[in-house]
């Protein structure tokens, strides 16, 4: 447990951080999940539509640290790729 005050202070503040980004991670997972099922359903509108709001969250969180920039864009790329061999055929 922490003795001084401002490291007091940094357990307050780095269990608030923690929680938030968890339900960062929590709610890209989940939209990436969607992305997924729209790409096996072959329901190419809504996979697009999906894949706008999970490329926002994936932006916001790599402008945030929550995740890596690499990794948002990892992910991104490998979504696009598979959206667009879905449309070719």
């Amino acid at each position: 447990m922490p003795n001084t005050k401002s490291a007091k202070k940094r357990l307050r503040q780095n269990i608030v951080h923690r929680n938030r980004n968890r339900s960062v991670k929590s709610s890209i997972r989940t939209h990436l999940r969607k992305v997924r099922e729209a790409l096996v359903e072959g329901k190419i509108e809504n996979c697009e539509q999906e894949f706008r709001m999970a490329t926002k969250k994936l932006d916001r969180a790599a402008a945030n640290n929550v995740i890596t920039s690499n990794r948002a864009g990892r992910i991104k790329s490998r979504l696009q790729r598979r959206i667009k061999a879905l449309k070719q055929g």
